[in-house]
């Protein structure tokens, strides 16, 4: 008889705090140590890595910025985004032209813009890694475009509507998406792309064959009626697994350009909780060795040492999130 009293209910296993069993274990008398609780795991797309929270202590939040640093800031905002059109070394002069009045000397406000633009470039370094963990934890089934007919719409009415269609299309039929707002670069017409996860489809999608200005040759694309009838073309194109990284990279190009946010619709956590057998461990990982690279086949066990299972899709999604 095993030391440990185990509790089955269906396929989840009760286990004491500190231990964790599956079938070989528990046959074979060993035991698996939960060397690392409340740990943060998330996919990089090829492995699961685990965050001990040991490793990764909260630091206190910083304290709010005097008013005149927050003016300084908001003036750089400003001229940041005028300034998106430029050239890097055009757009770092425009933006120190601008700030210049607002400092004691011209050197003061080079090296206030040098700060902030590192500033910028380590928070979009930050905000990508952070979509592509939310991206690697989620189903993805379609990339789409939604454009809109200026007979029916103006482009503020169709951002609107739109954004308020998803909204309720999250809500009601569990879809998820990540975006962004785009304009085309000759005509500069507003349009949306994004990758959805969409259970239950809306309208019906049929083909449509016309001819490309851009490519100049035919293309078919897939047209939802119901977006078709109430804002204008659109195109719902089905994703394969290797096409989601290239997808979201084609998303951040234009995001990282133009410093815009991402839309987020449903839920999207970017790691699941929960404590890792040291068995399951095949290395330190990152810097400092203070993440673990774990096997894929590593056991999902929650918060309150309720073991759910081989880690799978299905087993995943049954485990406890966080962002």
């Amino acid at each position: 008889m095993s030391k440990y009293k185990i509790k089955a209910k269906a396929t989840v296993l009760y286990l004491p705090f500190f231990f964790a069993a599956n079938s070989e274990t528990t046959t074979n008398k060993k035991e698996n140590t939960m060397s690392y609780k409340n740990c943060k795991i998330y996919s990089d797309g090829s492995n699961y890595i685990a965050i001990p929270s040991e490793n990764f202590p909260r630091g206190k939040k910083p304290s709010k910025s005097p008013r005149k640093e927050q003016l300084h800031k908001a003036e750089f905002e400003t001229a940041y985004k005028a300034s998106q059109a430029l050239p890097r070394k055009e757009r770092k002069q425009y933006i120190t032209e601008q700030l210049k009045s607002e400092f004691n000397s011209p050197e003061q406000a080079k090296q206030y813009v040098e700060k902030n633009l590192e500033r910028k470039k380590t928070n979009a370094i930050k905000r990508r890694v952070r979509l592509f963990r939310k991206v690697h934890l989620q189903e993805w089934n379609y990339f789409v475009t939604f454009t809109y007919d200026g007979n029916k719409l103006d482009e503020n009415t169709f951002e609107k509507k739109l954004m308020n269609t998803l909204k309720h299309l999250v809500s009601r039929k569990g879809w998820k998406y990540i975006g962004v707002w785009e304009r085309s670069p000759e005509k500069q017409r507003l349009h949306f792309h994004g990758i959805f996860y969409i259970p239950e489809m809306i309208g019906e999608l049929k083909a449509v064959t016309d001819y490309d200005t851009v490519s100049h040759r035919k293309q078919t694309t897939y047209q939802n009626t119901h977006f078709l009838n109430r804002f204008g073309r659109n195109d719902f194109k089905s994703l394969m697994p290797y096409d989601i990284d290239r997808s979201v990279r084609y998303i951040l190009k234009y995001i990282e350009k133009s410093g815009d946010r991402l839309c987020y619709g449903g839920k999207l956590p970017t790691y699941v909780k929960g404590h890792i057998l040291d068995d399951d461990v095949l290395c330190p990982y990152g810097v400092a060795d203070r993440k673990l690279l774990l096997f894929d086949d590593f056991t999902c066990i929650d918060n309150d040492g309720v073991v759910r299972g081989k880690a799978s899709p299905k087993v995943i999604a049954q485990m406890p999130k966080t962002n």
